[in-house]
């Protein structure tokens, strides 16, 4: 097994059980007995678990991502206008909450693992942390781009995406789909604001 398989075999295997029951919970050794490498080969390629949860979440970062984006260009291929491709993109977030094992935002319960304020100690994992929800914050705001406005309205509708992934975690996927006609509300109001400066 070289060294990409591994790493391949331990990120996986750091996804299931990290997102399944918490980074604290999940033990090193628990990690190489699911990706079937040795402790040794584990901490080659990760020398501390700091460095596998950045990394686990980094990976997971990417791949929410991806899909997010892919589910949005499926429902509403460009040109489609700004509304119609933000909402798809809350259309795909009540789908990863109704998931069977939704276990809410990966990265906010790292955040919190690590003990949100004290992140100066964990800085590899806090610093993966605020790479995604940046990345999703631009991806958001370029998904705006009909608005004059673009970055205003992307950061409303990032919020209200946080909250559909908080709010699922703890009262149920019912609870993500007022958010999508919060999010409607808002780009109406972004788009009365645009036809007055028209006018």
């Amino acid at each position: 097994m070289d060294d990409d398989e591994g790493r391949s075999r331990v990120l996986e295997a750091a996804e299931e059980l990290f997102y399944r029951y918490g980074t604290h919970e999940v033990r090193m050794t628990q990690v190489r007995d699911h990706a079937g490498v040795s402790l040794a080969r584990l901490y080659k390629l990760y020398p501390s678990k700091h460095d596998l949860v950045a990394a686990y979440l980094q990976a997971h970062g990417r791949r929410v991502r991806a899909l997010l984006a892919e589910s949005v260009e499926q429902a509403a291929p460009a040109p489609a206008d700004s509304r119609t491709r933000l909402l798809a993109a809350f259309d795909h977030l009540q789908e990863t909450v109704d998931e069977p094992g939704f276990r809410g935002c990966a990265f906010v319960n790292a955040w919190a693992e690590i003990g949100g304020l004290g992140h100066e100690r964990h800085p590899l994992v806090a610093e993966a942390v605020r790479e995604h929800k940046t990345l999703l914050r631009d991806y958001l705001t370029g998904l705006a781009g009909d608005y004059a406005d673009a970055r205003g309205v992307g950061e409303q509708i990032h919020i209200l995406a946080e909250g559909v992934m908080v709010t699922s975690s703890l009262l149920g996927a019912d609870a993500a789909r007022p958010a999508r006609d919060s999010a409607s509300a808002v780009l109406a109001a972004a788009d009365s604001t645009r036809s007055a400066y028209e006018k």
